[in-house]
C-alpha cells in the first residue's frame, strides 16, 4: 500500500526492505527561527522552506498573533514584519511546539497583557527559567490550566541562565534583546547542552541584520537599539527527521537522502557517525547535545543487537513524552532490556521479537518514527502515527515511496 497522508489511526507495517530517494524536509529548528526574525523585521522577508507541519503553523499563528502578517503559498512564506508592539490582550496558540512557546515569550513582552496557550503536555514541560527570571525583571506571571498570561516588557540588563535545561530559553532572550534601547548581557551557566542550536540561533540573527559578539564562551553581549532587516532565506534540509530516513540504511536498505547541508551547524548531523558507532558492541554514546536523536539511536541500538550504554539522556523526560521510558516500554514490547538512571539509558544485547500487542505513540513524533524502524524489521502496529505531523507531515508517505507496506488497522 502506497501511503499518502496520515489520519487519525493505527497503522499495520509489514516487514519491508526500503530502497530509493527521498529528499529531506526543511528544518524545522531553522524555520522556526526564520520566520521569527522575519516578524519582527521592517519590511517584507520571504522564506522558502515552511513545511505545514504542526510545529510550523502554530509558529505562523503566533507571529500574526505579534502583529505581523503572513501568507502561504506551498512551501513559501511571505512575511510583512510587525510594526510597534504587541496588541494588547493578544493570545499566541503554541499547540504542542515547546520551541515556539520559549522562542515567542522575550520578544512578545512589549508592555501589553499577552497569553501564550498550548496542549497539556506543552504547559506540564512548563517555563520555569523564565518564571524565576523575568519575575525578577517584573514581569507578572500567572499560569492556569489553559495558558500562561504575562504582562510587562522586557528591559535590557544581565540575564543568568543554566545551560542544561534548554538552549531555547538562550535563543528567546537572543530574539528580543537587540530591539531593546539598552545593552544586554546573557550569561549561559555550564554546563551548556545543545550548543549547536545557540550558533543555529546567532547564525539566522546575523542573516537578519543583528549582531551578537561572545567575549568569553557562553558569555553574549547584545548592543541594543539594533533593527532586524527583511531579506529572502532559504531553509535547509532538516538532520533531526532525516536521521529517521538514515537509519533504514543500517537495517538493509539502501535509502539515499537529498536536501541535506554536508557542512550544516545543526547538532543532529551527528547522527550518521553516530549510527556507525552502534555497530561494535556496547557502544557508548553522549545524546545531551543532540536529545531528539534518543529515540532512533534506541532503536537502531536494539535492531543491530549489540547493546549500547547512552549518557546525557536526563533531557529525554521533558520532550513530547518521557522518551527514555517511553522507548524503555516499547523495546520490551520487541523483547529487548533496558536499564534507566537519571542520565544514562542501557540498552542490553540481543534479539528483536514481533510485538505481541500495539505499539502507543505516545503523541510523540519521534517515538513513532521509532517504532516505525522497529516495525519494518519484525511488522508490528503502531497506534496513533498522525503524531508525524508535529514536524514531518510527510514520513509514512516518503516511506511508503521507498517500499515501507503498511496498510490502516482499524
Amino acid at each position: 500500500m502506497l501511503i499518502t497522508s496520515v489520519r487519525k489511526m493505527k497503522l499495520k507495517i509489514s516487514p519491508s526492505r526500503l530502497c530509493g530517494e527521498v529528499k529531506a524536509p526543511p528544518s524545522k529548528s531553522y524555520a522556526h527561527r526564520c520566520l521569527i526574525c522575519a516578524a519582527l523585521a521592517e519590511g517584507e522577508s520571504r522564506i522558502i522552506g515552511i513545511s505545514d507541519s504542526e510545529d510550523m503553523l502554530a509558529t505562523l499563528d503566533c507571529v500574526e498573533a505579534l502583529g505581523a502578517r503572513y501568507n502561504k503559498c506551498g512551501d513559501t512564506v511571505t512575511i510583512t514584519g510587525r510594526r510597534g508592539k504587541t496588541p494588547e490582550g493578544a493570545v499566541l496558540r503554541c499547540r504542542e511546539s515547546g520551541s515556539t512557546l520559549r522562542f515567542m515569550i522575550p520578544p512578545a513582552l512589549t508592555g501589553a497583557r499577552v497569553r501564550f496557550e498550548g496542549t497539556p503536555r506543552l504547559l506540564e514541560r512548563g517555563i520555569g527559567i523564565y518564571e524565576d527570571m523575568l519575575g525578577c525583571k517584573g514581569i507578572k506571571i500567572k499560569k492556569d490550566e489553559g495558558g500562561i498570561e504575562l504582562c510587562g516588557a522586557l528591559t535590557a540588563g544581565e540575564y543568568v541562565l543554566r545551560g542544561d535545561v534548554s538552549s531555547q530559553f538562550v535563543s528567546g532572550l537572543l530574539f528580543a534583546l537587540p530591539t531593546l534601547s539598552g545593552d544586554s548581557v546573557i550569561k549561559v551557566l555550564p554546563p551548556v547542552e545543545s550548543r549547536a542550536y545557540i550558533d543555529i540561533t546567532l547564525g539566522v540573527l546575523r542573516s537578519f541584520g543583528i549582531e551578537i559578539s561572545e567575549p568569553e564562551p557562553n558569555i553574549f553581549t547584545v548592543r541594543g537599539g539594533q533593527r532586524y532587516e527583511a531579506g529572502e532565506k532559504a531553509v535547509e534540509g532538516d538532520w533531526s527527521n532525516a536521521a529517521a530516513l538514515e537509519a533504514f540504511n543500517f537495517t538493509g536498505g539502501s535509502v539515499k537522502v537529498t536536501g541535506l547541508n554536508n557542512s550544516s551547524i545543526q547538532g543532529d548531523r551527528v547522527c550518521l557517525e553516530y549510527f556507525e558507532r552502534l555497530k561494535a558492541p556496547g557502544a557508548r554514546l553522549d545524546i545531551s547535545s543532540c536529545p531528539d536523536l534518543g529515540p532512533v539511536l534506541f532503536a537502531l541500538c536494539a535492531a543491530l543487537g549489540r547493546g549500547g550504554v547512552f549518557t546525557g539522556t536526563r533531557r529525554l523526560r521533558i520532550k513530547e513524552s518521557d522518551r527514555a521510558a517511553v522507548m524503555a516500554q516499547t523495546l520490551k514490547a520487541f523483547g529487548i532490556e533496558t536499564e534507566l538512571y537519571d542520565n544514562e539509558v542501557i540498552i542490553k544485547p540481543g534479539a528483536l521479537k514481533a510485538p505481541a500487542g500495539t505499539l502507543p505513540a505516545h503523541n510523540d513524533h519521534r517515538i513513532v518514527m521509532a517504532e516505525a524502524l522497529l516495525c519494518s524489521i519484525t511488522g508490528g502496529i503502531i497506534d496513533g502515527v498522525q503524531a508525524v505531523r508535529k514536524s514531518y507531515p510527510n514520513y509514512f508517505a516518503d516511506l511508503g515511496s521507498l517500499g515501507l507496506e503498511a496498510e490502516d488497522e482499524a
